[in-house]
């Protein structure tokens, strides 16, 4: 099955980003090691008709966040990287600053230090001055800023199209192989199936 692939799941809206990477990565065999945060529970439980329960059931392993001597605290154990989705501000901040008070922003700490990819789904706007200074930091250090900002040129027809495209955008930076949205060639501007309708209303 290969290295496993470390995923967080962090407080910020949005945690339907940590769900189907769970998901999707569940389906494609590929092994992960989760961490939710406290505040990631309570929107779970918000945001979507998941059980915090059925999402730990997609990992191979699952540790508290307050654990700071889990394996994947350590450079020692060997990951393919880390994703984090949704990132809180508060988790960037974490990073930016290798202020390491739990083990998400350990792990991603570990991550960087060991020059794997960390792929931060940071979900806020609009962002002020302290954000971006935040986001330079962790670009600076290796990590890879990805925004879930939806694309339109695949012709998303629900929120969950939305959603893959973002999901998948982030496993593309890891290397995992999916099929999760319909990729740009030089026809799509030509195909009429990927407009939007009118708004009729």
């Amino acid at each position: 099955m290969g290295l496993p692939l470390v995923v967080a799941i962090t407080g910020a809206t949005g945690v339907i980003y940590g769900v189907e990477l769970m998901r999707v990565l569940k389906e494609l065999n590929v092994p992960t090691h989760l961490v939710l945060s406290e505040s990631a529970v309570r929107n779970i439980n918000i945001e979507t008709e998941y059980a915090v329960d059925e999402i730990k059931d997609m990992a191979e392993e699952v540790y508290n966040n307050k654990n700071i001597g889990a394996s994947i605290a350590s450079g020692s154990f060997q990951t393919r990287g880390m994703i984090v989705a949704p990132c809180t501000i508060k988790t960037l901040s974490g990073v930016a600053n290798s202020f390491n008070d739990n083990l998400i922003v350990r792990a991603s700490d570990v991550t960087l230090k060991e020059k794997r990819p960390l792929i931060l789904m940071v979900r806020e706007t609009p962002l002020h001055k302290g954000h971006l200074e935040l986001m330079s930091r962790v670009a600076d250090i290796g990590a890879t800023l990805l925004p879930p900002m939806p694309s339109f040129y695949h012709g998303p027809k629900t929120i969950m199209d939305i959603v893959h495209q973002s999901v998948g955008k982030a496993l593309d930076q890891v290397g995992i192989e999916h099929n999760l949205f319909r990729r740009w060639t030089s026809d799509c501007g030509k195909d009429p199936s990927i407009r939007l309708a009118k708004d009729e209303g």
